[in-house]
């Protein structure tokens, strides 16, 4: 299983809830938890009952669908909430929670939380806002990895690269540090299929490069390939 968390438009920002502030009022049901990296918080089905914030580090959310299929739903860092699915009653885990280095989060049980929210509206408000935000900027993300081919994706990401700092128009631009397999995990595929489109592209004239390292891109071929009906 592959995955990517890619989208093609502007994220929707996500208010700050101001979870320091919740996390001070909060004497009960409250734990913070120290974390290596590729922990597993929570796994996906499990019974959901707390909502957690990260304090520090950084915390990928992942879900598996019945195909097996894999995708990135978010990477959350300092400040950041999951887990809230706890807040639904009977509700099982939607997706898995794994730390991608050390990492402190807190632990906030689900009775605790829905205390808080009860008793805080500004919180509430804030809290709600920010929940909405997120789930926008996750559907967006899902729906590229759904309906844009993996070729495709990787012109696109190749694209992007390649118009880093640099004018649009700029006709070959050479890109560096790109290996298979970290395009084969932002594209959300292997990297021998990586291999096999790079070498397309390269056969029709798109990118040229030599192994793992550096590629230089043409970008107005490459637009005119994703283009293309």
């Amino acid at each position: 299983m592959a995955t990517t968390s890619m989208s093609k438009t502007a994220k929707k920002e996500i208010p700050d809830v101001g979870f320091q502030a919740l996390l001070l009022k909060i004497l009960k049901g409250k734990a913070r938890l120290k974390r290596p990296k590729d922990a597993t918080l929570f796994s996906q089905g499990e019974k959901a009952d707390a909502i957690y914030f990260v304090q520090t580090g950084k915390v990928q959310l992942t879900v598996v669908s019945p195909q097996a299929r894999k995708a990135d739903l978010a990477t959350l860092g300092p400040h950041d909430f999951f887990g809230e699915e706890c807040l639904v009653e009977n509700a099982l885990r939607t997706s898995t929670a794994t730390t991608l280095e050390p990492s402190a989060v807190f632990r906030i049980e689900k009775s605790a939380m829905l205390h808080a929210i009860h008793l805080q509206p500004a919180f509430a408000e804030s809290f709600v806002a920010a929940l909405l935000a997120r789930n926008v900027n996750m559907e967006e993300d899902l729906c590229d990895q759904l309906f844009n081919h993996s070729e495709l994706r990787l012109a696109s990401m190749l694209l992007k690269m390649s118009r880093k700092g640099r004018h649009a128009k700029q006709r070959d631009v050479k890109v560096g540090g790109v290996t298979y397999k970290k395009l084969a995990k932002v594209i959300g595929t292997t990297p021998s299929k990586i291999v096999s489109f790079m070498h397309k592209f390269r056969r029709q004239g798109l990118i040229d490069y030599k192994g793992d390292g550096e590629v230089t891109v043409m970008p107005e071929l490459l637009t005119d390939m994703i283009l293309r009906p």
